[in-house]
């Protein structure tokens, strides 16, 4: 679920901060630009893990800060394909069950991947598994807002949200996203097997 991403970056450390250990200051400038933003292709940065290198530091004519290029390693959320993960349902659309794991929010498991049959209740705001009991009668098992979810990743999608120039850049502070309407990090889940769905379920 969680993975180290090797980074490099020109970090910029204004004059204030310079009664700190480079490294201290440094770390916390790259917490503040990277803690919880998605990179583009990465995943969702949690963070600093250490810094693995630091070069010269530059200042500039007319800008009394320093710049430093450094490489470093960032604990990052990017679950693998076809990792069980557990969280909670958010809440429900057409579109399918929104699931949360408290610090990620951007998950869904469309109506193809719930378990079969299922229908959305609008009433109800919830999808529903229609449970065959084997004798012939089915049992609505609704999937209610807030109940834990157990579920498969089967897919992830990056959007870029930044405005993108004409020259690739190596800069990660360049690729991080903006607030749009896009969601820059969607993960597609999926429950239709055994073990897998609400927690309640499987419990006998």
């Amino acid at each position: 679920m969680f993975i180290l991403a090797e980074m490099k970056n020109v970090t910029r450390i204004t004059p204030d901060l310079f009664n700190l250990k480079l490294n201290d200051a440094i770390a916390s400038e790259l917490n503040k630009k990277l803690a919880n933003k998605v990179v583009l292709n990465v995943g969702l940065c949690i963070a600093l893990y250490d810094i693995t290198t630091l070069q010269e530091s530059y200042v500039f004519p007319g800008d009394g800060s320093s710049h430093t290029r450094v490489s470093f390693r960032y604990i990052v959320f990017r679950p693998f394909m076809e990792e069980i993960l557990l969280g909670k349902i958010r809440c429900s659309s057409p579109e399918g069950v929104h699931v949360s794991l408290g610090f990620f929010d951007d998950i869904i498991i469309p109506p193809t991947y719930l378990q079969h049959p299922s229908r959305f209740d609008e009433t109800e705001q919830a999808w529903v598994w229609e449970y065959d009991t084997g004798d012939g009668n089915k049992h609505d098992l609704f999937m209610d807002a807030g109940e834990s979810i157990r579920f498969k990743v089967t897919a992830e999608s990056f959007h870029e949200t930044c405005p993108t120039s004409t020259a690739p850049s190596t800069n990660v502070s360049e690729k991080i996203d903006s607030s749009d309407s896009k969601i820059p990090y969607l993960i597609t889940g999926s429950i239709n097997e055994p073990g897998l769905g609400l927690l309640t379920w499987w419990d006998n």
